[in-house]
């Protein structure tokens, strides 16, 4: 499984939008499509909403992929 960290810098992204801006997708359609699929879980738990606000401290798994979110130092 690859694991990055992504560094957060307001207060939430939404998850199409992580999965896009961490490169475990091309493109947010296909990052919506992965997420409709269930194939998107966050802190352990599927995830089907596309705009679920990720805040700091969580982790989310896809595709053979672990983000997890911190704040910008």
């Amino acid at each position: 499984m690859n694991t990055t960290e992504f560094e957060l810098r307001g207060e939430h992204v939404a998850l199409c939008d992580l999965l896009k801006l961490a490169g475990v997708t091309d493109s947010g359609g296909q990052a919506k499509l992965m997420i409709a699929n269930g194939d998107v879980s966050v802190d352990g738990q599927q995830e089907l909403r596309k705009i679920a606000k990720i805040r700091a401290g969580q982790t989310v798994q896809c595709a053979g992929w672990e983000i997890r979110v911190s704040h910008s130092s």
